[in-house]
């Protein structure tokens, strides 16, 4: 189980205080939680700037921090890319500096397309970083509308770690990914494991997300489909006297390819109850 970050950037309509941050991270070592999964891009590295206060008063040594690359933030759901050999680079020194750390154990190509992924020059430089101890292992993020190419040739260009949307309204990942990871020895990070909050039970049909909420710039109809499909599971595969969050998180894991799931929480109590569906793994 780890600890999903995009919501410390401001863009799930909550602005989070180091306070704040402080108690998730604390109640996330508490039950044993020690993977942080962050981004350059959420809100221009204020997440890792947040998590970067936190190490630094507390064990880094104690921590798997995962970060990504290839994006800078401009304001709400509003990025440019760049996976330039210099502009990762400098977004590199940049996460450096944010998270208060001298390495990042795992760093994730985010969300680039294919003809970012073909830049040999890329993947060299990363492997110098490594080399040069600022970079622990390689991982690629691969786009939520799926690159199955990125998967397959991953280890090619030294990734270790794919990270994927995966939950019980998408599981495309089953055959697009899961193959190539379990013939290569790769890990998978499951993102978005409680379908960006419409497994975790909270919401019903019709549901609608504040301005500020990237959940507000989902297709209406699409939305609607998905909290159907959720009622629906609701009803007919959720174990009786069990969250339907933690029966999300569990079936995610059922997979021994994941590695773990990374769902984003907003407080202390969502981190227990997270960490709940992670103990009777194994």
């Amino acid at each position: 189980m780890g600890v999903g970050t995009w919501q410390f950037g401001g863009e799930w309509g909550h602005s989070f205080t180091q306070s704040e941050v402080d108690a998730i991270l604390d109640e996330a070592e508490a039950v044993g939680i020690n993977l942080i999964d962050t981004a350059e891009c959420y809100g221009d590295h204020l997440s890792e700037r947040l998590i970067g206060d936190y190490l630094v008063r507390h064990d880094r040594s104690r921590w798997i921090v995962a970060s990504k690359f290839g994006h800078q933030f401009h304001s709400f759901m509003n990025r440019t890319e760049d996976f330039t050999v210099e502009g990762v680079r400098r977004q590199l020194e940049g996460s450096l500096r944010a998270l208060r750390v001298e390495k990042i154990d795992l760093y994730q190509f985010h969300s680039g397309s294919d003809v970012w992924f073909d830049n040999d020059e890329l993947w060299r430089m990363l492997e110098e970083q490594r080399r040069l101890g600022k970079i622990g292992h390689v991982g690629i993020s691969i786009l939520g509308v799926g690159s199955e190419r990125q998967a397959r040739e991953a280890r090619a260009v030294g990734a270790e770690v794919l990270q994927v949307v995966y939950n019980r309204l998408d599981r495309r990942p089953e055959e697009m990914y899961f193959p190539h990871a379990e013939r290569d020895g790769m890990g998978i990070l499951a993102r978005v494991p409680l379908a960006s909050g419409l497994l975790s039970g909270k919401y019903q049909r019709g549901a609608e997300f504040a301005a500020g909420d990237f959940r507000s710039t989902v297709n209406p109809a699409k939305l609607e489909r998905d909290l159907e499909e959720a009622a629906r599971l609701r009803e007919a595969e959720v174990p009786e006297g069990m969250e339907m969050a933690e029966w999300a998180l569990r079936w995610c894991l059922e997979r021994p390819v994941v590695s773990a799931v990374i769902p984003g929480c907003k407080s202390a109590e969502q981190v227990r109850a997270n960490a709940r569906a992670g103990v009777s793994r194994g």
